[in-house]
């Protein structure tokens, strides 16, 4: 007897009755309990914003203010405190590393979680300054949880929104970086007139109240989204010039987040509550940065967004060098503020543009994360010996920043002629054709 399978779910079409065919009623797909336990977008959004400002922008730029109380404090001496703080910057780069592994084997959002829950417990144990290697440990841990979490959160989050809006989205998940540059001029001095020990023990605290607000906003993993179509994923070659220019960049950021509060204090002469005033300047434009990029990559594109804010800090920084009056201090250094946390959502944007394939994309924005870090303590590692053989050019230092915008932007260039050149190339021969 032929058998007939009926899709009970459609009621509107009529079903002929045949006596010679049974009839098996198949069951309407049911939605996935997956989909029902998934966050509100707003919440996955503000999920991402608390990781990077926990990971990063505080466990990163929150111990620039904390520098010269621990000399004071006397828990360390100058140089070990340089030292330690070096160590964020090598765990952070181990963290890049980790950060797509950790994620196959607990899942990205089990990752995030737990990693920011280790940047909390970071916190608390630099609280008791046991030994160097004690401290060592915990802020290598710190740099390492934020690498982590600077390679996941975007890419966790942004394939599961709706909309054309992504750049504004991933503008606001990088905010965090931002908020936590600006803390470290307003809100850690504030902590610091309570003590030392109780400051580290405040940024504990606000930082397992933020894992709090983001434990049940990561969206969990829907596997279709997760693996690639097909087993292998065409890999662009504009992706190279990704990360030679997401590399050049690190360059760029480093001189003036490092030395500018030491330049305008001891280089322009104008004391450390001018310089303290500069610092939050630069907090503001590191809060406006995301945002206000990730907003033009929607209008523009993040190919175009890039070269704007490359160029404009190009100007930014020869004023610096060149200037010292404030009425274009002023904006030059609020423009260099919005550069470090700016360009992560322009060039993840970049990233998704050329990999449609979330898996694509997370190897690709994880590398690219890799060759920053990597880039990053490299050039602080070397502006800090040649600060001291210079003895004490800053502005020496900002040139160098400079001529790494100036060879992004001619590396953009020197592309765009290869490509247009390929691209005739590949016309002549099939007109000849």
């Amino acid at each position: 007897m032929p058998v007939k399978h009926v899709n009970t779910a459609n009621h509107d079409r009529p079903v002929k009755d045949d006596p010679h065919t049974l009839r098996l009623p198949i069951e309407a797909p049911q939605e996935s309990p997956m989909r029902s336990t998934q966050p509100h977008p707003l919440h996955a959004v503000l999920a991402g914003l608390c990781a990077s400002l926990v990971g990063i922008g505080l466990a990163r730029f929150a111990y620039t203010p904390l520098v010269p109380a621990l000399i004071e404090a006397r828990w360390f001496a100058a140089n070990e405190v340089i030292y330690l703080g070096a160590a964020n910057l090598v765990g952070y780069l181990a963290g890049a590393f980790c950060g797509r592994p950790l994620a196959r084997m607990f899942t990205a959002r089990r990752s995030l979680q737990w990693m920011m829950l280790l940047v909390a417990l970071a916190f608390f144990a630099c609280a008791l300054p046991l030994s160097i290697p004690w401290f060592f440990t915990w802020r290598f841990v710190s740099g390492l949880a934020g690498g982590v979490i600077m390679v996941l959160a975007a890419s966790t989050v942004l394939p599961y929104l709706p909309g054309a809006r992504k750049g504004l989205a991933s503008g606001a998940i990088f905010l965090g970086l931002g908020l936590g540059i600006s803390a470290s001029g307003t809100v850690v001095p504030l902590l610091l007139e309570m003590g030392l020990r109780e400051t580290w023990i405040g940024l504990g605290v606000v930082a397992l109240v933020l894992t709090a607000i983001s434990w049940t906003g990561w969206p969990r993993a829907v596997a279709s989204a997760a693996t690639p179509v097909s087993g292998t994923t065409a890999v662009s070659p504009g992706l190279g010039l990704i990360y030679v220019q997401y590399a050049l960049m690190a360059v760029v950021l480093v001189p003036t987040m490092l030395f500018l509060v030491d330049y305008v204090a001891r280089g322009l002469g104008w004391g450390t509550h001018s310089a303290a005033m500069l610092w939050v300047v630069y907090g503001l434009g590191a809060i406006a940065g995301p945002i206000v990029y990730g907003a033009l990559s929607d209008r523009i594109g993040p190919t175009a967004s890039n070269r704007v804010a490359l160029t404009s800090q190009l100007f930014a920084i020869a004023v610096l060098a060149l200037s010292s009056q404030t009425l274009w201090l002023v904006p030059a250094v609020f423009v260099i503020g919005s550069f470090p946390p700016g360009i992560v959502p322009v060039t993840l944007g970049r990233v998704q543009q050329l990999t449609r394939d979330p898996a694509a994309q997370g190897a690709a924005w994880s590398r690219a994360t890799v060759v920053f870090a990597l880039f990053q303590a490299l050039a602080g590692y070397a502006y800090s010996w040649l600060f001291a053989s210079s003895h004490g050019n800053h502005v020496l230092l900002f040139c160098i920043g400079g001529v790494a915008v100036v060879l992004a932007l001619v590396s953009d260039g020197v592309w765009v002629v290869m490509r247009g050149f390929e691209r005739r190339q590949s016309t002549g021969s099939q007109l000849a054709d």
